[in-house]
């Protein structure tokens, strides 16, 4: 795998989300920004969907084996908010009961530079648990 390029996807993937979450429905580019996004969320699963479910099912495994590994895609912030280190919202990701945050919001979000997967637990806990 290499690292460089599934960093740059992740980063076009989620400018492109950015961008599409700065216009309205009623904006006449909402459509074909929508669509430019989807065609990049699926070839970002038919590209590094294998690799990072699998990273994603040891992730699981370990901090919250009774949530459901969905598709890396849906890991993915709304923004990137820098270009180092960025450590997302804690409501960015997905929400997953954490066995070692019990009852708390915990959630896993999938992030560039570098790539790698932050657990989140509120507003205050914020713990890397892979990194490529």
């Amino acid at each position: 795998m290499n690292k460089e390029e599934l960093n740059r996807a992740l980063i076009t993937l989620i400018e492109k989300k950015q961008a599409l979450h700065k216009l309205s429905y009623d904006n006449p580019r909402y459509d074909d920004i929508e669509e430019e996004l989807h065609d990049l969320e699926d070839d970002f699963n038919d590209e590094y969907g294998p690799y990072l479910e699998e990273v994603l099912e040891k992730v699981h495994e370990k901090l919250c084996p009774d949530t459901d590994v969905l598709l890396p895609t849906a890991y993915l912030p709304n923004d990137i908010g820098g270009d180092t280190d960025y450590l997302p919202s804690h409501k960015e990701g997905v929400w997953v009961d954490s066995d070692e945050f019990p009852n708390k919001e915990a959630r896993l979000v999938l992030v560039p530079n570098p790539t790698r997967i932050i657990l989140s637990v509120g507003a205050k806990v914020r713990k890397e648990v892979w990194k490529a």
